[in-house]
């Protein structure tokens, strides 16, 4: 391989995943209920097949065999998570000692296969408990979750020492309190800004948990997608803009800035729905800002002025101020429905540098589901070089923005086996290693070995 994109010395090569889709063992070694297993308990319908997440990629009984894999692929780092559920069943009270073992144990075999464990501490998977006393909504939730961080982080804190408290904490917002799509299925704006809020409340307390008492790196998981206006237009222009407010800025700015933009505040004042706040707040979040900023990208957000107006009598959204917009002419997947476009990374990148204080960060997730690999499948390997291309073609960008200046550190695809996803189960395939659903085999796919070689050259 003939190198023509070098990436800075100690770039961080691997890949992503979280403990709901890939550990299994949805009842074994006392792990408590999430309010996935619930929702799936009561609505399996709702579910792609009617999968749920009991088994995934057994991950549990697998992770030595499956590490094993990550070294031979060269990762040197993996992001995965804790379920809260597991290491506190009900998520407060007593620490379940079979879960501080399994961490243990896969915590120290990533760091003698030379791979350093990145850590995050909730991924969507809220203890059944704590959404019955009403989730993020609820700051005594808040509490437990401080709680549930102190307990992490002395029992891993001397070995594990990059840290994350969310992965993508709009994702349960835009889920479960606007668009219907993760339990509780509420639509209630005014709740999901409580929710959003609180989010950060609980990520600020443990960002100054973590800096009080260690000294490692803490961060925050944000899904940033850039908002692209369908033109130059005003209309258009502020609909992009208001458009990111929601859906970046309000996450990222007191995340990283420890305060919210002026204009979103007004325009959730205008509308009555700013969320309810507490004396002490603000310097919190003035106070804690991260140390590293995960960023997670799959597509591009583009969007044009509403064509319509807004129906009075609906519930309030953020949809009320932009319409999508479908640009003639995108490269698509079709199997997931989402844009392809590269350039999404070095633009999100530059905006990194230029208004965020250049923040060191990295690229936490970026992939291609696909269904039916097996169609590509050629003397027993998955030939996907769709995704070698889909992951250089971000790659390159990626080295434009270094290039340019912008502290990016790493690049990590999710996923690396082919796991369960939330709602569809095991319909699109991300892994560089196939997981045949039945056995449990894993196979490398090509990307697998072509990745082996990025990271061997630390480069391409």
């Amino acid at each position: 391989m003939t190198v023509t994109h070098k990436f800075p010395e100690g770039f961080w090569w691997g890949s992503a995943a979280s403990a709901m889709q890939t550990e299994g063992a949805g009842f074994e070694g006392g792990r408590g209920k999430t309010t996935w297993d619930h929702w799936y308990e009561t609505e399996p319908n709702r579910f792609f097949d009617g999968v749920g997440p009991e088994t995934t990629s057994d991950f549990y009984h697998r992770y030595k065999e499956d590490i094993k894999n990550m070294k031979k692929i060269g990762h040197n780092s993996f992001r995965m998570s804790i379920s809260w559920a597991r290491l506190i069943p009900g998520g407060e009270g007593e620490v379940n000692a079979e879960a501080v073992t399994f961490y243990n144990n896969v915590i120290d075999e990533l760091i003698a296969q030379g791979i350093e464990p990145f850590v995050n501490l909730f991924h969507f998977d809220m203890p059944l408990e704590m959404q019955e006393k009403g989730g993020w909504e609820n700051r005594e939730v808040i509490d437990a979750y401080v709680t549930y961080a102190k307990h992490c982080f002395a029992l891993f804190g001397d070995r594990v020492t990059t840290w994350f408290t969310f992965n993508e904490p709009i994702v349960p917002v835009e889920g479960g309190y606007l668009y219907d799509f993760h339990y509780p299925n509420i639509v209630d704006a005014k709740k999901a800004f409580q929710v959003a809020y609180n989010t950060m409340i609980a990520h600020a307390r443990v960002v100054e948990v973590y800096h009080k008492n260690y000294d490692g790196k803490i961060g925050i998981v944000l899904n940033l997608t850039p908002s692209y206006p369908r033109s130059q237009n005003p209309a258009d222009l502020k609909a992009s803009h208001i458009c990111d407010l929601f859906f970046n800025r309000s996450f990222l700015d007191p995340a990283v800035k420890g305060e919210y933009p002026e204009d979103l505040i007004e325009l959730l004042k205008e509308h009555g729905h700013l969320p309810t706040t507490q004396e002490g707040d603000r310097q919190l979040l003035k106070d804690n800002t991260v140390d590293l900023l995960g960023v997670n990208y799959y597509q591009p957000r583009r969007v044009k002025a509403k064509e319509q107006l807004p129906n009075p009598y609906s519930p309030f959204m953020p949809d009320w101020f932009f319409d999508n917009y479908e640009m003639p002419g995108r490269r698509m997947n079709p199997y997931r429905g989402w844009e392809i476009y590269e350039k999404g990374v070095y633009d999100i990148m530059i905006n990194l540098r230029d208004n965020y204080g250049n923040i060191e960060s990295f690229i936490s997730e970026n992939g291609m589901g696909v269904q039916n690999e097996e169609r590509f499948l050629k003397d027993g390997r998955i030939e996907d070089d769709y995704r070698i291309d889909f992951i250089k073609g971000h790659l390159k960008w990626l080295h434009q923005a270094i290039q340019e200046g912008c502290n990016t550190k790493g690049y990590h695809l999710w996923t690396f086996m082919d796991n369960w996803s939330w709602m569809n189960a095991y319909k699109n395939r991300y892994g560089f290693y196939a997981v045949n659903i039945d056995t449990q085999e894993r196979t490398a796919k090509k990307s697998a070995s072509w990745f082996e070689e990025v990271s061997k050259n630390n480069g391409f």
